[in-house]
């Protein structure tokens, strides 16, 4: 059962994320962003890294931006942020950045964890589908430290 059992550690890992609004393992994401002079605030955290940023026609066609159309910065939070000074014309641009709390799974704080196995566990037991669905509260204990919650502005 070596396949149920990685698909359910994948599902445990990401209801963690969801939970916690971290990315826990770093990879690469790519957002489309309105191309403002404004600081816009990634949705994936924490930042580790900002690779590219490149403006998006009306046609869909991506075109790369100069160093000088923009600016990036990700601040002690984790938080990675964009500001487009000059986006020759484009109303959106495209950033790829990579998030994450760790390079390995060794390296995942102990008790996000320790959560994802107690839950996959949970979940393995109440495969069946009676209501083992449902996040346990010692999961979400070890979890809520980790938990980032905020205001999203529109």
């Amino acid at each position: 059962e070596d396949a149920l059992l990685e698909r359910l550690v994948g599902a445990a890992g990401a209801q963690c994320e969801a939970f916690t609004g971290r990315v826990l393992l770093a990879r690469a994401f790519s957002e489309t962003i309105a191309a403002s002079a404004a600081w816009r605030r990634l949705r994936r955290g924490p930042v580790r890294a900002i690779t590219g940023v490149e403006s998006l026609r009306a046609d869909g066609l991506a075109a790369g931006l100069p160093v000088s159309a923009y600016h990036i910065d990700i601040d002690a939070r984790g938080d990675g942020w964009v500001r487009v000074t000059d986006a020759s014309g484009a109303t959106r641009v495209r950033v790829t950045y990579q998030p994450g709390l760790a390079e390995e799974w060794a390296a995942v704080p102990e008790a996000l964890r320790q959560g994802i196995i107690r839950f996959a566990a949970q979940l393995y037991a109440h495969r069946d589908g009676d209501s083992g669905g449902a996040v346990p509260a010692a999961v979400t204990a070890l979890w809520r430290p980790w938990r980032r919650i905020g205001l999203r502005l529109r």
